[in-house]
């Protein structure tokens, strides 16, 4: 536990959990999309389905899908700036068998085609949690530095990429790997004590059998 987790984080109010955090997860599906959000379908399970109203989570969830954090103010307004982009926008209540009561599911489209779907709940404080990314379980935070690649499960993948981050003299703190099953797409999590710069990220994405890579900067606050 460390500071934040006892004071919170710098936001834009009213809830910490229903507005913060829904602004954290929206801000992390826009990262990871890596580009501008055309279309986004926002399924609100549990405390989040039923308050989302009155803590302006719905608010909070699109203003991250536009890129703001937790602090800017634009968040109040963001339903009417989606709607001035031309973002497409669809908020619907669901129930999700043993999710956190504070979860969301997002189903995004960018502008240019490509998608992404995410599955995240909001644990309090500010911060989140993600369990599903693409139709995979996963678990991870980003409060640290993150990195999330996308690749074939085949032999030699996860040694490519971990080789290639030693190069970098970035060290690997923490590493987990998802996959839907033997030989098809899978997904590793790598927590590091460093940042990569974007030579790096790209010699990433060129190693075989890797689709694409993401970086989430941790996180103070």
């Amino acid at each position: 536990m460390d500071l934040f987790d006892l004071i919170g984080p710098v936001m834009v109010g009213p809830s910490s959990s229903h507005t913060a955090g829904a602004a954290r997860i929206g801000l992390t599906a826009y990262l990871l999309l890596g580009e501008e959000v055309a279309k986004a379908d926002i399924a609100l399970h549990g405390s989040f389905a039923k308050t989302y109203h009155g803590h302006g989570t719905d608010r909070a969830v699109v203003g991250g899908l536009m890129g703001m954090a937790v602090d800017d103010l634009r968040l109040r307004d963001s339903l009417e700036l989606a709607k001035e982009k031309g973002l497409a926008i669809s908020i619907r209540q669901v129930s999700i068998r043993g999710a956190h009561p504070n979860t969301v599911r997002l189903e995004i489209t960018g502008v240019s085609g490509k998608t992404l779907t995410m599955e995240a709940a909001s644990v309090g404080g500010g911060n989140i949690e993600i369990h599903r990314l693409d139709g995979l379980k996963v678990d991870f935070t980003g409060k640290e530095n993150t990195l999330i690649v996308h690749h074939s499960d085949l032999p030699g993948v996860i040694a490519r990429v971990t080789g290639s981050i030693a190069q970098c003299g970035i060290n690997i703190a923490g590493m987990q790997v998802f996959r839907r099953e033997a030989g098809k797409e899978a997904i590793m999590v790598l927590e590091l004590d460093g940042v990569p710069d974007e030579a790096e990220l790209e010699t990433l994405s060129g190693i075989g059998h890797v689709q694409r890579c993401t970086f989430l900067k941790g996180r103070t606050a």
